[in-house]
């Protein structure tokens, strides 16, 4: 799963496999329009919904916070 979602962010964040940061956002690497994309892509990957209380900068801080927000709605 982790690859997966890894493969996605790649698609969309440049170097995101070596980012080893805690906060995409400040760190300039990713935006609002670049959520709405990968959270299109992980919808259409997984077969999830993302509800919109789900995206918030925190679940989108790192690339470990994405992995854990889509492991948890696998789960549900």
């Amino acid at each position: 799963m982790e690859d997966r979602v890894l493969r996605i962010l790649a698609e969309t964040i440049d170097d995101i496999e070596e980012y080893d940061g805690d906060n995409l956002f400040e760190d300039g690497l990713l935006d609002s329009f670049q959520v709405v994309d990968i959270v299109a892509d992980l919808e259409d990957e997984f077969g999830i919904e993302i509800d919109a209380k789900y995206v918030v900068e925190e679940n989108f801080l790192s690339k470990e916070a994405i992995i854990a927000l889509v492991k948890k709605l696998v789960e549900q």
